[in-house]
């Protein structure tokens, strides 16, 4: 199956519907099932002991899956969160986030996948994601 819309069409969706968070997030690859993308960090995502905070780590993980849903149904700004599970696995370095999110299987009303969470440069994952979503039924 062919992602119904590219990087372009991505960013400019996910710039529109949640503009309080334009310059957050970089689209880097779109494939099928698929979808990269980074999070810039901040001072502000930052916990004690100079490691990117858990709650910052989900917005990567959450914003991921739901580009990469999206990039496979279209978009539909009301697809939603229904069941996260993250794994901290390593300390992330207090730089960009890279999520690399797979739709695993794709169903007229749900999402399942998971996403793998780097921090720019280390070839070790610091998270993984198990993620559902669920899909509004078409008007």
């Amino acid at each position: 199956m062919t992602p119904k819309m590219n990087i372009a069409e991505m960013q400019e969706f996910v710039d529109e519907v949640f503009p309080q968070m334009i310059g957050n997030f970089e689209v880097l690859a779109i494939e099928p099932y698929r979808t990269k993308i980074r999070m810039k960090i901040t001072d502000d995502d930052l916990r004690p002991g100079g490691t990117v905070s858990g709650p910052a780590m989900f917005a990567a993980v959450d914003c991921a899956f739901y580009m990469a849903t999206l990039s496979m149904i279209g978009p539909e700004a009301l697809t939603v969160t229904t069941n996260c599970s993250i794994d901290f696995m390593r300390k992330p370095a207090p730089c960009d986030l890279i999520a690399d999110a797979r739709v695993l299987k794709l169903g007229k009303v749900l999402s399942v996948g998971d996403v793998m969470l780097y921090s720019e440069g280390m070839d070790e994952p610091v998270a993984h994601a198990n993620l559902t979503y669920s899909i509004p039924k078409p008007r």
